[in-house]
Order: structure tokens, then sequence, then C-alpha cells
């Protein structure tokens, strides 16, 4: 069994060049809203799931970005709405939400 059930990386990149990226998306406010919330569940922890921040993860066009592990779902998400759905579906039911992906 992994550490984790599942594992969530958000990408907060800023693009140096002022080009498009996640953090234009408030991507950092995003981070710290899941790791909250999933906080909040109890469900952040060994055994359990996991968030952490990223780099730049090359998908720029899609963004803002997640990718969640082992299942190498990719979303794109608006707001703490989007970001909330993802939570309570995937990272915590497993449930893909096809709205979502990239």
């Amino acid at each position: 069994m992994s550490f984790y059930t599942r594992h969530a990386f958000i990408c907060t990149n800023r693009a140096a060049d002022g080009s498009a990226c996640c953090e234009d998306h408030n991507a950092m406010a995003m981070v710290k809203y899941a790791k909250d919330r999933l906080k909040e569940l109890g469900m952040f922890g060994p055994g359990k799931a996991r968030l952490n921040k990223s780099g730049c993860m090359g998908r720029c066009a899609a963004g803002p970005v997640l990718v969640i592990y082992p299942d190498e779902v990719w979303y794109t998400y608006v707001d703490k709405e989007d970001v909330e759905e993802i939570i309570q579906e995937h990272l915590i039911n497993g449930h893909e939400i096809p709205r979502l992906k990239i």
C-alpha cells in the first residue's frame, strides 16, 4: 500500500517573462484552501491524502492545473468550488470528474 492513498500537486508557478501561468489564477490560495479543507475533513496525512504545491508542470495552456497520483489524472479548475469538488469526489471518494479533466 502507498504511504498516501492519493497525492495531489497544484502548480503554483509564476512565469518570470509575464506569460500565462498557474499563479495568475491564485494557485497559492487554492493550495492553502485545499490543505485546510483536507485537514478539516480529517483526510490529510499518512494513509489518507496529501497535497503539495509544485513548480511548472508544463501544461500552462490548460492551466491552472493539478494532478493526482497514483491515478495520473490531470485537472483544471476555476474557483474554490471546483477545488472542493476535486477534494470531495476524487481525493476522498476516488471518482474522476470528467468536466474538469484535461
